[in-house]
């Protein structure tokens, strides 16, 4: 099965994934919000926000000073392309697998039908 289009390396890896879906749900999060929404550490939070920015599909913003910093992430338009784009590649595997899966269930279903009628007329 070849790889769908729309499906992002990037936003694949579960935190990354569960970073983006949060912030596609809002227009802007401020960070403790998104650490602890995720249960991440500040230093795995910051590692992944800046690798998806360093992507484009974030843009932080950090305001005020000292003891009253704040910061704040939001998705660019980039990264909410990117985001929707992943989800509709992900629905594309989990569908496609879907009918060929059950295809797969039903002939095992009669080849292991097919045994037991064929262990029954030995006895």
């Amino acid at each position: 099965m070849s790889t769908p289009t729309g499906f992002d390396e990037l936003i694949h890896p579960s935190t990354r994934l569960s970073v983006v879906a949060l912030l596609a749900a809002t227009e802007w999060a401020d960070f403790p919000f998104i650490r602890d929404s995720l249960s991440l550490s500040d230093s795995a939070l910051s590692k992944q926000l800046h690798t998806l920015e360093g992507a484009g599909y974030l843009e932080i913003r950090k305001e005020g000073g000292g003891r009253k910093r704040r910061t704040r992430v939001r998705l660019t338009e980039r990264g909410r392309g990117a985001f929707e784009g992943h989800v509709a590649a992900l629905r594309a595997i989990v569908e496609g697998a879907g009918p060929a899966a059950a295809a797969h269930d039903g002939q095992q279903d009669r080849q292991q039908d097919r045994q037991q009628d064929h262990a029954k007329a030995g006895r």
